[in-house]
């Protein structure tokens, strides 16, 4: 698909994107850029990049595509050193989660015969740097692309390319629309994760609930372990955005506080029920853009190999497993895994064989 990418930033975004890209054969070469030599040395060793260097300039320079996997608070500053060192028809992309600002100041950065166009994998984890990338990470994610009105179709083109090679899901819409939907589903989010969190620690006491938050808790708060530099700099580019949704945010907490402390009932049961509602129109078998997927809950001794039995069982039958989870464990006694399949065909099959064999399997609809 294409003969030179490089990518700057080999961190847990671009690292991915370098192993995506040469997995499945995308690039006849990837140049990896980063600052931070252990970034660089596990890329290499990974096989995320084809040749790394520490000198952007140079790696940019002959590169049907530039990704630019910096922190947000860079991106620009990045651009504007390498602008005079795009070759001609190269496309510029980028990976962060605020568009508006940066795709605007890009276009005006770009030299003539180069273009900008703004990228979003949304795909992510608590985990930073290449030592957390995955070739997989944006397998079935949305992948947003924001072009700008004036956007040539071909630049375009190779963005679409881009996501569409490593296996996500394409979304397109203005940096605009982009920022709004993200502050909502993504950015607030978080700092609920985060408020969460340091509620718990401040209150008198705290510190000793937190083993007794595995479950809910653990699960609610999850993205708060993320990479706190990079978040930073997401609000503060997304300032007005999330502002906007922290204000709506703050209203629904203000009237569950009013209706709890004046003991309304019939108005917090109307608040939880409208919640709910809404809450399950969101496909209970989805993931991102994925397809449904239909489950089914095998209860299994705690027996090394236990997996990998199942898996064989349906195996032998044809049977792919979309998506696996372990639930549960009792430790010397046995737990839950969670099974996922693309069709009720595969799901009815699947829990007929397990029961079959003496599994107890119960299917989820």
């Amino acid at each position: 698909m294409f003969n030179q990418v490089t990518i700057i930033g080999v961190g847990l975004m671009g690292g991915s994107l370098g192993l995506a890209l040469r997995r499945r054969s995308l690039a006849r070469r990837v140049v990896g850029v980063d600052k931070n030599p252990e970034n660089l040395r596990l890329a290499q060793e990974s096989g995320a990049v084809h040749e790394a260097s520490f000198d952007a300039a140079e790696a940019v320079s002959g590169s049907e595509l530039v990704i630019l996997a910096t922190p947000v608070s860079e991106t620009l500053a990045v651009l504007t050193r390498l602008k005079a060192h795009l070759s001609p028809g190269t496309v510029v992309t980028d990976v962060g989660s605020t568009k508006a600002v940066v795709c605007t100041r890009a276009a005006e950065i770009m030299p003539p015969g180069a273009w900008f166009v703004g990228g979003h994998p949304m795909a992510g984890s608590e985990y930073t740097g290449m030592a957390g990338a995955d070739s997989y990470l944006f397998e079935n994610a949305f992948y947003i692309i924001t072009p700008l009105p004036d956007t040539p179709p071909p630049a375009l083109e190779r963005v679409r390319s881009l996501a569409a090679g490593v296996g996500a899901k394409i979304v397109e819409m203005t940096p605009a629309e982009h920022d709004r939907a993200v502050a909502a589903v993504s950015h607030l989010p978080h700092l609920v994760a985060v408020a969460l969190v340091n509620t718990l620690v401040d209150l008198p006491g705290g510190e000793g609930f937190l083993p007794l938050g595995a479950g809910g808790f653990r699960d609610t708060t999850r993205v708060a372990a993320g990479n706190p530099p990079m978040w930073r700099d997401i609000f503060l580019s997304n300032t007005k955005a999330v502002s906007e949704v922290l204000a709506v945010f703050r209203r629904e907490l203000d009237q569950l506080e009013k209706v709890i402390k004046k003991g309304e009932g019939e108005k917090i049961l109307g608040l939880l029920e409208r919640a709910s509602q809404i809450r399950k129109k969101i496909p209970a078998r989805m993931r991102g853009y994925l397809g449904a997927m239909y489950e089914i809950v095998v209860g299994v001794p705690d027996r090394p190999g236990m997996i990998a039995k199942i898996a064989g069982l349906l195996g032998e039958a044809g049977i792919n497993i979309g998506d696996i989870e372990i639930l549960r464990v009792r430790e010397g006694e046995g737990g839950s895994i969670r099974l996922a399949f693309a069709t009720a065909t595969e799901q009815d099959e699947a829990a007929n064989i397990l029961r079959q064999a003496g599994y107890q399997v119960v299917k989820r609809h």
